[in-house]
């Protein structure tokens, strides 16, 4: 074995591990506050000084971004504002780990995030953008939309989904639709995240090896690996013909999932002129006894047992 297939090796090993540390960070991230950031620890392998800096580093700097995402989401509210967020990319990009990073602190009656399956048999014989439309947003909301009605420019494309004449009419109708969108007061911001074809063996290798990941992995994804360079091409075509002045689009390096969740959010809320809402203070009133008022027991048959 040659030593540059040895350290090819080596480094997608590393690679793995560091995508399936990623995935329990999740779960770390919505538990931990800023002041117990020191009590990080890594799964399986110790880490080293820097990467202990690291992860201290963009923990800090994500949870002062969801802060902000905060007062977004209240001047949302105060302001009647509409926006719809575009999440597009090929499969293991990290856009469903950006859309988790923004919602996560959110309240999902303000920030919805829509994810349609494919079209059912009715579904495929409306207008290709009407089951996209009960979606938008009213007065005061945000919709995240992990990938979008520009399917049909990518998947539908590639697969053959749907046919020559469908697909220009598309480019056709597309910029005319979200310009309409626009006039109606809908902000709309689109992003595309950009990995390599490298990254992307190495997540889709990841995943195979992760039993809580391995759902993730359809086999629609293990095609898009054979077609890679045709959605190469599709991809371009689409950024090309529908990057307008009124929703241009915005291009992520999404290679390092982390960067790529703090620049996108980052990014986001430079996007929209929000400013922190001054909020009424709340005090928590006293509760009101009754002296007739007698707690009922609840019977032992109900009770879940304590394992824990």
């Amino acid at each position: 074995m040659t030593s540059k297939l040895v350290q090819y090796e080596e480094e997608l090993v590393r690679r793995i591990r560091q995508d399936l540390l990623d995935g329990y960070d999740e779960e770390l991230e919505m538990e931990l506050e800023e002041r117990n950031i020191e009590e990080l620890n890594a799964y399986g392998q110790p880490l080293s000084h820097n990467e202990k800096l690291a992860r201290r580093q963009y923990f800090q700097e994500l949870f002062r971004l969801q802060g902000e995402l905060v007062k977004l989401q209240d001047w949302v509210v105060r302001s009647k504002h509409k926006v719809v967020i575009l999440f597009e990319g090929r499969d293991a990009a990290g856009k469903g780990g950006v859309i988790k990073r923004i919602t996560q602190r959110l309240n999902p009656r303000v920030v919805r995030v829509a994810a349609l399956p494919a079209p059912n048999d009715r579904e495929k014989t409306q207008w290709y953008f009407q089951r996209y439309v009960p979606h938008l947003p009213a007065a005061g909301e945000m919709v995240l939309f992990d990938r979008s009605w520009y399917n049909r420019a990518g998947v539908e494309r590639v697969m053959g989904f749907c046919n020559d004449e469908e697909y220009e009419e598309f480019f056709r109708t597309v910029p005319e639709f979200e310009k309409m969108l626009v006039r109606s007061g809908i902000q709309l911001i689109k992003y595309w995240f950009s990995i390599t074809d490298d990254e992307q063996h190495s997540r889709f290798l990841g995943r195979i090896h992760d039993p809580l990941k391995q759902w993730k992995l359809s086999p629609m994804d293990l095609e898009s690996r054979v077609r890679w360079e045709a959605y190469t091409k599709a991809k371009e075509v689409m950024l090309e013909r529908t990057h307008i002045p009124e929703a241009p689009w915005w291009v992520v390096q999404a290679v390092d999932k982390k960067k790529a969740r703090l620049n996108c959010i980052h990014h986001l809320l430079e996007q929209i002129p929000y400013h922190e809402v001054e909020q009424p203070s709340v005090e928590l009133p006293q509760r009101v006894h009754h002296e007739d008022y007698t707690r009922q027991p609840v019977p032992q048959e109900m009770m879940v047992p304590d394992i824990y």
